[in-house]
This record gives C-alpha cells, sequence and structure tokens, in this order.
C-alpha cells in the first residue's frame, strides 16, 4: 500500500555533497558540502533513507569534467542502498521501510527501437543518477520505482552497494567479452567492478589474469583465485580468449589487443577512455580479433548478475568512508589508494 506523500514533509532539510565546478580533486574542490530540502516523492518514486552508497569512477569523472554535466550542482553517487522512507502515488513493489537499491540507469523512454529490443541501455532519451537527478553522495536520495532493485535485508549495506553499478557493470563487461566456458580471461585494471567480475568468471570455470600498475590490487587478485597477477604493461603468461579493459587508459586497447589468441575479443567497461593510440591491422585486428564497448547496462542485466552474486557468494571488498569525508573518498580513487571498491557510509 502505498504511503502519501505528505510522509516526507518538505520543509525539512538533507546534507549532501555536489559537483560545484568540476575539475581535478587533486588540486581543488570540485566537491562541496549542500543543504538541500527534503523532497516528496512524486508518481512512482520512492525516498530512500541512504544506508550506503559505493564510490564509483563514474563519479570521479563526473567530478573532474571527463563528462559534461547534465546539470549544475547535481549530487553524484548512483550505487544507492537505502530504505524506503516514503512513496508517491502509484507505487506497488515496495513499502515504507523496505530495503530497495538505486542504480545507474534510472530512466529510458520504453517506446524505441532499443528498448522493444531489450537494449534499453541504449535509449537515447535515457537518464541515469547522478549524472541526470541527484545521487546518493547524501543522507537522502530519489529512486523510480520502475529502476529500483530489491535487496536483501540482513546484508551488510556498504557490502551491497558496489554490486549495483561495479557489480552489474562489470557482469556485463565479461558478457560482452564473449568468454567462452573454461576460457582464458585476461583483466586489465583491478578495482572495484574488476574484483567482481574476476569471481563471476572464476565460479564459471575461467582462467584469470590480472594486469595492473597497483601491487596491493595484484595481491587482492590473487587472494581470490586469479591465476596471475602482473603489470598492466606486461604480457600474460598465455594467450587470451577475452579481456576486459576496466581502466580507463586508452594506451592499453593496443596491449590488450596484442595479448588476445585467434577470434579473441576486448571489451572497454569504462564510459570514459583516454585516447586510443593507432593500431596496426596485423598486431592488434587480424585474426578476427573483436573490439567491443559497454554502454550502461539493462535492468534485466541488474537482477541476473544480484541474483548470481547471491548463488556463487560473492565477496566484496571495500573500504569504508563517513559520508562527511566524500570529498576525501574519491581523492582516494583518483591516486588508486583504494582496494576494491570505496563506499560511503552515513557518519
Amino acid at each position: 500500500m502505498a504511503v502519501p506523500a505528505s510522509a516526507a514533509p518538505a520543509t525539512e532539510t538533507y546534507g549532501g555533497w555536489a559537483v560545484e565546478t568540476p575539475g581535478p580533486i587533486s588540486t581543488g574542490r570540485p566537491l562541496v558540502r549542500v543543504s538541500r530540502r527534503v523532497p516528496v516523492p512524486g508518481p512512482g518514486k520512492l525516498l530512500l533513507r541512504v544506508e550506503a552508497c559505493g564510490v564509483c569512477r563514474t563519479d570521479l569523472h563526473l567530478t573532474e569534467g571527463d563528462l559534461t554535466p547534465h546539470r549544475p550542482a547535481s549530487i553524484p553517487g548512483h550505487e544507492i542502498v537505502g530504505r524506503v522512507s516514503a512513496v508517491g502515488k502509484d507505487v506497488t513493489r515496495f513499502r515504507t521501510g523496505d530495503r530497495a537499491g538505486g542504480a545507474w540507469l534510472r530512466g529510458t523512454c520504453g517506446t524505441c527501437r532499443y528498448c522493444r529490443a531489450g537494449q534499453e541501455n541504449l535509449c537515447p532519451r535515457s537518464l541515469y543518477t547522478g549524472w541526470d537527478a541527484d545521487g546518493g553522495f547524501a543522507e537522502l536520495a530519489i529512486v523510480p520505482e520502475a529502476f529500483a532493485y530489491p535487496l536483501p535485508e540482513n546484508q551488510d549495506a556498504a557490502l551491497l552497494a558496489p554490486l549495483l553499478c561495479a557489480g552489474i557493470i562489470g557482469y556485463r563487461s565479461l558478457r560482452r567479452s564473449a568468454l567462452p566456458r573454461g576460457g582464458r580471461l585476461g583483466i586489465y585494471g583491478f578495482g572495484a567492478s574488476a574484483h567482481l567480475a574476476a569471481q563471476v568468471a572464476l565460479a564459471e570455470g575461467a582462467t584469470v589474469h590480472v594486469l595492473t600498475r597497483s601491487v596491493r590490487a595484484r595481491e587482492l587478485a590473487m587472494e581470490l583465485g586469479a591465476s596471475s597477477a602482473g603489470d598492466d604493461r606486461d604480457r600474460p603468461p598465455e594467450p587470451l580468449d577475452s579481456a576486459i579493459l576496466f581502466a580507463p587508459v586508452g594506451d592499453l586497447v593496443p596491449v590488450a589487443l596484442e595479448a588476445l589468441d585467434r577470434s579473441g575479443t576486448l571489451s572497454i567497461a569504462g564510459i570514459h577512455l583516454s585516447d586510443i593510440p593507432v593500431l596496426n591491422y596485423e598486431r592488434h585486428l587480424f585474426q578476427e580479433r573483436n573490439l567491443r564497448s559497454v554502454t550502461s547496462n539493462t535492468r534485466q542485466d541488474g537482477y541476473d548478475f544480484l541474483a548470481l552474486a547471491d548463488r556463487i557468494g560473492i565477496r566484496v571488498s571495500v573500504s569504508r568512508y563517513p559520508l562527511s569525508q566524500a570529498d576525501r573518498a574519491l581523492a582516494d580513487l583518483a591516486a588508486d589508494r583504494v582496494n576494491g571498491a570505496a563506499v560511503l557510509v552515513p557518519d
């Protein structure tokens, strides 16, 4: 039963962080503390009291201006775990007190050729949490019911948060890499998304080789079951059937392509990538090597991954930061000081 929207009084305020002027987080203060009026959830919307919010590299790209802002002073954060505080008219799947998750994709038109073909991630009118609407670097967040995920009641919110983007995008990137069952997978970069995708691949019988410049990330990769872990410029110990590039470094594209076996596929996971150098056809693409991008995810990707993560007992490595230190969390992410996933929790 829907609770009247008046359950969320608009006269109160809540705190959060907003991107005021995008720029380097290492030298400036693009992320600033803000106070906002508590919103009343509209039709089909949930008001969540945030229990945890993951800190994604996309949040860093938005804060530093790698991605052009869609609105002024937007609150980032799109790996939101929260309790339903109020619901708008016509909400049917959630009640106050339920735990729900808000993710990157928050809206599609539902009628274009892509939506009708099950490719809603390519919808030209798609909307995104923290980019087109305020996100979870705050005490409260509005999430559309149609794009919210029911989440387990008995699990640590901080361990659930990274599943909502890092996990889902890692899962889609793994599927886009066309990894054959029992195949050889190379993972370039080993942060929040990569350490979750690696566990899915390992559970499905793959041999995983991790290539990253972070010594701590290499240690985590080996703890999780990788067969090898080396520097991101190293050649893996065997040819790869598939590879995923998680690091937003275009220079690694030819490196990864050259490591592929014949007919291998490289999947590029990020929403932002620095320029790719000129490719040599014979060295990088001949023998039917494939290069694929990844664009957002569908809701079905989310449901499939969350069910799989629960089934295999996925291990989430997190570094917790109080909400009051969201700027430090982003700075640590930018400097590669986070091992696994950074997560904001209430102070």
